[in-house]
């Protein structure tokens, strides 16, 4: 990948950040804003910008570059272009973790390691489904699979909040359909954290992915432990996907379009130079997206799950087709 290229993305993500602080319902300029993340100028300005908006880009931010890495980890270790967290079943099966750690009342920061075990769960779940219909290397059939564990972690969630009240009921509807409209910097930085444990232990098998790219035998005869390798990428890939549920609910299909994005824009490059793009990319579409949410029917928020959908379906959709 070009220092050009490089330069272009790293410099498309303040942009986008500087965007999502600038634009909403309350105009601001850029040099209030600019103003105001340094401390200065009008104090309404300065909670619009570093108390309501900032936070949320940067939670936004930290959302794209964990599902893009996420799903880019998958698609590789699967070799399936349809491989996805939301798809596969992990962010569903996170949910049911995260719900069960809400319900039980455990610690904020605690949330998303009972997130990800919902989400190792449903990656079992979904690999055994594929299993036993002969379909494991059909990426149609994992799909299936995958969607099919997703409805029953749905079914779950309805069976434990049927006895809640009415606003839990609604409040966890939203939290399903994924939003950072709430988002503090607490969140972020908690997201932040476990972004980056699992974002260096999916790099640290970038070369690993390389090998097994080239078909399980070929990277067994280049001495990748097959079988563990795939174990603990799909670990680290649920972990930083199941993290995201934890901070913002269900967010699908960024996790399906980001790694062709990023394979596009890093041509002929190694996975680890892909999962950098991913989360670069993923970031910036998420905040982007988020902006959407915001502003296209004000003054309603739109659940930023709804917003991505709209983008990864009809994307989904078309690279089903390619392969078909």
């Amino acid at each position: 990948m070009t220092a050009r290229r490089w330069f272009l993305l790293l410099l498309a993500i303040p942009a986008a950040l500087l965007l999502a602080v600038v634009a909403g319902t309350i105009d601001v300029g850029v040099r209030e804003a600019l103003a105001a993340l340094a401390g200065r100028g009008d104090e309404t300005t300065q909670f619009v910008v570093r108390g309501l908006r900032l936070p949320r880009a940067v939670l936004a931010l930290l959302l794209g570059a964990a599902l893009g890495m996420s799903g880019t980890a998958l698609q590789g270790v699967l070799r399936n272009a349809l491989a996805e967290p939301y798809l596969l079943g992990v962010s569903g099966g996170a949910a049911v973790g995260a719900v069960l750690a809400i319900m039980a009342g455990l610690a904020l920061a605690l949330v998303p390691l009972a997130a990800f075990a919902g989400a190792v769960a449903a990656v079992t779940l979904a690999l055994f489904v594929a299993h036993a219909a002969r379909g494991r290397a059909d990426p149609r059939v994992l799909v299936m699979a995958g969607v099919v564990v997703g409805a029953f972690a749905n079914a779950v969630i309805m069976v434990l909040l049927a006895r809640a009240d009415l606003n839990a009921v609604r409040g966890a509807m939203w939290w399903m359909m994924g939003s950072v409209a709430n988002a503090t910097w607490g969140q972020a930085a908690w997201l932040a954290v476990y972004l980056l444990l699992g974002g260096v232990a999916l790099v640290a098998h970038g070369r690993s992915l390389d090998a097994l790219s080239l078909g399980d035998d070929a990277a067994a005869g280049l001495g990748v432990a097959v079988e563990r390798t795939a174990r603990r990428v799909y670990l680290a890939a649920s972990f930083v996907a199941a993290a995201t549920v934890a901070a913002a609910g269900l967010v699908g299909f960024v996790g399906l379009v980001v790694p062709h994005i990023a394979r596009r824009v890093a041509a002929g490059a190694g996975h680890r130079t892909v999962l950098l793009v991913s989360a670069a990319c993923g970031g910036v579409l998420v905040v982007l997206a988020d902006l959407v949410a915001r502003m296209a029917l004000p003054p309603a928020d739109l659940p930023l799950g709804a917003v991505t959908a709209m983008i990864g379906v009809p994307f989904f959709l078309a690279t089903l087709r390619r392969m078909t």
